[in-house]
Order: C-alpha cells, then structure tokens, then sequence
C-alpha cells in the first residue's frame, strides 16, 4: 500500500492539489487513510471555488484507499457501488484541507466507508459514505 501515497496511482488525485499521507489498521474501524489537499484551480470553478464534483473524487478515493488497506492478501476494491456526497461549506484554491477515509463495515462481498474533508480549524467542508464491491482472491 505504501507504494500509493502520493497520487494513490490516480493523477487527478495530484492535479487538484491532494496528497495521500498515511494509512493503517485498526479493530475499530477496520483501515483508514489521511491526507492533505490544497486545491489547485484545475479543481476549481471559474470563480476560484472548488467544485462538488472534485470534492466527490478526493471521497470516493479516500473510501477506496481506506477498505484497501483493510484487505489482506490481494482482495481489493473492484467498483463503488453507491456513493452520497454532501459539501457543505465552500472551499478555495490554495485552501489547506485535511481529509480522512475509513472503513465503517466490511462484509464478504461489499465494504462501506465513510470520508471527510475539514479545514484546519476542523470544520466539515464536506463528507461521504458508499458502497464498495469488493474481490476476493
């Protein structure tokens, strides 16, 4: 997994400004993963704030890394099934944002993850849960 951090193999991830950082394990939530993301304009409308749409990828990718690093062996993630994402507050380009993935439940065939994007001051600018296939070797 370590071989991830960074882009998490997806270039959009670097264009529009986030990094993933680190991840783990644990009993309670099973895997999780935290970055940061500094939004660059490419994942901006014209009048500078991020779009929803962006805001989505960095969740949805988030969740996905999250229930990866929670598979042993080569199970992973093979679609996302289901994804609700909410913005609530507006973020800019150059704005410094944390974000955080985790896995709220794993089953055989699917896994459900939970993701949020805070500012610094740690208020949620916006949050997501889905449903994720999974493929068990």
């Amino acid at each position: 997994m370590s071989r991830w951090l960074g882009d998490g193999g997806m270039q959009v991830i670097g264009l529009i400004g986030a990094s993933f950082e680190e991840y783990g394990t644990g009993k309670e939530d099973g895997g999780w993963v935290e970055g940061s993301w500094k939004p660059s304009p490419v994942a901006c409308n014209p009048h500078g704030m991020v779009q929803a749409g962006v805001h989505a990828v960095i969740l949805d990718a988030a969740m996905n890394f999250a229930i990866n690093a929670a598979l042993s062996g080569r199970d992973r993630t093979d679609a996302t099934l289901e994804m609700k994402a909410e913005t609530m507050r507006p973020a800019h380009a150059g704005d410094d944002l944390r974000f955080r993935g985790h896995v709220m439940r794993m089953a055989r065939r699917v896994a459900y993850g939970e993701a949020q994007v805070r500012d610094l001051r740690g208020r949620i600018m916006s949050r997501a849960t889905g449903t994720f296939l999974l493929h068990r070797a």
